[in-house]
């Protein structure tokens, strides 16, 4: 159902569009100059406490010993950014294994920003497609802790809250239809929350349609699976997916092919077949970088 849907719709590349490649380049010029500017500081702050050497003991002790958290905050907050920077590469890069392994390193982190890439890191993991059954299994539960996590630690964060609702579609498929039902209403509204809180994050628009989706092809006698445990399961239509496949390009116009895809597939349902071959021409055309790009060159026809 949703829960699967959402598990084929949000691959290791999903989540990084053009913007965010462009991020990556800005932070390293950025860091550069901080690096330059922490060092002109460091040396100011040696020539400062030259001049209170006349203090009293005990006031030199204190301003060091001030001085040296400064420091020490400096050195982490640097530290924790090139390390953020050297995931965002290598998850750029689709360096699964090598990006699970340096942020496992901090799976203790208290860090919102660690934790909710250390979850896409393990969500990414799993789904490789040589990948162990149990160590799948395992991986996925791993990333819905971690994703868990990093929401306590800041529900302010969209990323924690589209984190969240990704690995708890995930989780579903391991607990059965009625958990994984019953978990599609928290799955929207983690969506539609990261949605509200970064309204330019075009990949959040974009699973959001792909939940709508699921529920509007839904076949009826899954539908009655559903009533049955549900007095009124989720619903959903083609124009409200369609709506949010949209607003994804129009945040970021062809950040991804199976955007381009799924807008085809909706006019399909809608029989709207004039614009169905207009995305899903489009979708044939978009360069296949990836594995995923050319699964989506199979479903567009020859």
């Amino acid at each position: 159902m949703a829960g699967l849907m959402l598990t084929r719709c949000v691959s290791g590349r999903t989540l990084l569009s053009a913007s965010a490649a462009k991020t990556i380049r800005t932070r390293v010029t950025t860091r550069n100059y901080w690096t330059v500017l922490t060092r002109n500081s460091a040396a100011l702050t040696r020539g400062g406490a030259a001049v209170l050497l006349g203090l009293p003991t005990l006031s030199c002790l204190l301003y060091e010993a001030h001085h040296r958290v400064q420091r020490s905050a400096v050195v982490h907050a640097l530290e924790k950014e090139e390390v953020l920077e050297q995931a965002d590469y290598l998850y750029s890069c689709a360096e699964s294994e090598k990006l699970y392994q340096l942020l496992l390193q901090y799976k203790t982190s208290d860090d919102t920003e660690v934790l909710w890439r250390l979850a896409r890191a393990s969500r990414d993991l799993a789904l490789l497609p040589d990948m162990d059954a149990e160590r799948k299994k395992q991986l996925v539960y791993e990333a819905f802790e971690y994703a868990k996590r990093a929401l306590e630690k800041d529900d302010k964060s969209f990323a924690a809250h589209k984190w969240y609702a990704v690995c708890l579609s995930d989780v579903g498929e391991y607990e059965g239809v009625k958990v994984k039902i019953g978990n599609s209403y928290k799955i929207r509204d983690h969506l539609e929350k990261a949605t509200e809180l970064n309204p330019k994050d075009a990949t959040s628009f974009h699973i959001l349609g792909y939940w709508c989706f699921a529920f509007a092809e839904l076949p009826w006698y899954q539908r009655k699976v559903a009533a049955v445990i549900f007095a009124s399961p989720p619903t959903s239509t083609y124009e409200e997916a369609l709506e949010f496949f949209l607003k994804a390009e129009e945040v970021d116009p062809n950040f991804y092919s199976k955007n381009l895809l799924m807008l085809g597939k909706t006019y399909l349902g809608m029989k709207d077949k004039e614009k169905a071959l207009l995305w899903l021409t489009k979708a044939k055309e978009y360069p296949p970088h990836t594995h995923e790009d050319k699964e989506v060159h199979t479903h567009t026809g020859p």
